[in-house]
């Protein structure tokens, strides 16, 4: 008997249609398994740095540096002293080859961040709350600190302080360039000072608001001049 009745209610076919659906979700569990093994392994590793500083510019950033390059900046300011208001910015921006190496490397000779990276010294004045945070396929570890005594926790800690100014600079001349290319000058005198003192770092990730400002026709030569010496101090010779 060939019928549909026949076959579902004959032993062996019952016994075949178990087998097969044991088989089916074996597969299930097997191939989920692989999946997320796959979305562990693909973790990129990342380190990022909070400072919250009230009263000072900005109060508020956060740097998130992929191992890949791939890099973010949050952060919350005036963009003068005039103003009241402040103002949410966010970047995205690549670093070099270099700084990625020096961050990583100095995050490993850190241990990470596990533990505790601060001097507990309350006699210290108060420089921000600071956060440094690990993060990859098998570690997230992370450390609050006002002032630590660790050598690579303070190179690391100068390395993204000198970054966060590098892209606030850029923040206000891409205002500036927008709004009122008079104050340009100015804004590129003072980051073409602190870039000559070794107080910047990464200018490249500003590359394209400097770029901006050397091509257009509207800014007076002396400015452009100024964001031209920049963009070669970044390793870029602008135009």
């Amino acid at each position: 008997d060939y019928s549909p009745h026949a076959f579902w209610h004959n032993p062996s076919c019952m016994l075949s249609n178990r087998l097969v659906s044991r088989s089916f979700l074996f597969v299930c569990v097997i191939g989920c398994a692989v999946l997320s093994g796959s979305a562990q392994q693909t973790v990129v590793p990342t380190v990022t740095f909070t400072c919250d500083f009230p009263g000072s510019e900005p109060d508020h950033y956060v740097i998130s540096v992929a191992d890949d390059g791939a890099a973010t900046y949050d952060s919350t300011s005036k963009l003068s002293s005039e103003s009241d208001a402040e103002d949410s910015f966010h970047s995205d921006f690549s670093v070099s080859q270099a700084a990625r190496a020096r961050i990583f490397d100095l995050a490993k000779r850190s241990h990470y961040f596990q533990g505790n990276i601060d001097s507990k010294n309350k006699k210290l004045a108060s420089t921000g709350t600071k956060v440094l945070t690990y993060k990859d396929a098998q570690k997230n570890t992370r450390a609050t600190y006002n002032y630590s005594p660790v050598p690579s926790v303070q190179e690391l800690t100068t390395f993204f302080q000198g970054l966060s100014t590098t892209l606030e600079f850029g923040h206000r001349i891409g205002y500036d360039l927008r709004y009122q290319k008079l104050a340009l000058d100015d804004e590129l005198k003072k980051m073409e000072e602190m870039s000559h003192s070794g107080g910047l770092e990464e200018i490249s990730a500003v590359a394209p608001v400097l770029q901006k400002i050397v091509d257009d026709p509207a800014v007076i030569n002396l400015v452009r001049g100024r964001a031209q010496r920049l963009l070669q101090a970044a390793g870029s010779p602008g135009k």
